[in-house]
């Protein structure tokens, strides 16, 4: 299993890195790996769509969500069939951000593999034969960063942009309405995801972290466009 999971998505990916760090960014590693990135969230737009759709309308909801409940308080039964009516008038399936979130997941591993092995001569073995091994791939970032090595600097912009992805993923709060308790909750959930970044990334070397960067800036584009879908209005 293992060898096929690398034979249909590591082992791709890493050429495409190759084919891009050769011709398209001018032996630039830190380029190769944030046009890699916006090809693989272009490439996964639609699943990435639906799934931070679903779980924004689900945001949304939650007011109705409360007061149904507080109407139906102790009743489980009326509960889940009214949670049922609200889901099916609402268009929303409660199970679908996590099903997109699946699909998505054997490429996540696969990115993460990638780069976590690194760029030696072992991953260079593994090119296809039209895909020239560069005489030397350098790990630098503009000559500046090197991207074999953890970086501070990544980190601190991943935490950054996954705190402003996850502000806006937040539903919009009618003046004068009382926040709901799911609501408070998700204000303090906003938190989790920039301090799993800082705890775990610094561990890692910075080429993950430049790609969590990337996709948490093309996550906040994407929010930005839910949002004036849904909400009409993409301010926080």
């Amino acid at each position: 299993m293992s060898y096929i999971f690398h034979l249909l998505l590591t082992q791709p990916l890493a050429n495409a890195l190759v084919l891009l760090y050769n011709y398209v960014t001018f032996q630039d590693l830190g380029f190769a790996i944030i046009a890699l990135t916006i090809v693989i969230r272009l490439i996964l737009y639609p699943l990435f769509y639906k799934s931070m759709k679903s779980q924004s309308l689900m945001q949304k909801i939650q007011p109705e969500i409360a007061k149904m409940q507080e109407q139906h308080k102790g009743n489980r039964e009326a509960q889940a069939v009214a949670m049922m009516d609200i889901y099916k008038k609402n268009n929303i399936n409660p199970f679908g951000s996590f099903f997109y979130l699946l699909l998505q997941f054997p490429v996540l591993i696969a990115v993460y593999q990638l780069f976590y092995a690194g760029f030696n001569q072992t991953t260079l073995a593994q090119l296809y034969s039209f895909v020239a091994a560069p005489a030397h791939l350098s790990t630098m970032f503009l000559g500046l960063l090197d991207l074999s090595k953890p970086s501070m600097i990544i980190v601190a912009l991943a935490a950054i942009a996954q705190y402003i992805q996850a502000r806006l993923s937040l539903p919009k709060q009618k003046p004068g309405e009382a926040p709901s308790k799911t609501a408070a909750m998700s204000k303090y959930m906003v938190y989790m995801g920039p301090v799993l970044t800082l705890i775990i990334l610094p561990r890692l070397s910075s080429a993950i972290g430049l790609y969590w960067l990337v996709t948490s800036l093309f996550s906040i584009f994407q929010q930005r466009i839910i949002n004036k879908k849904i909400y009409g209005t993409v301010s926080r």
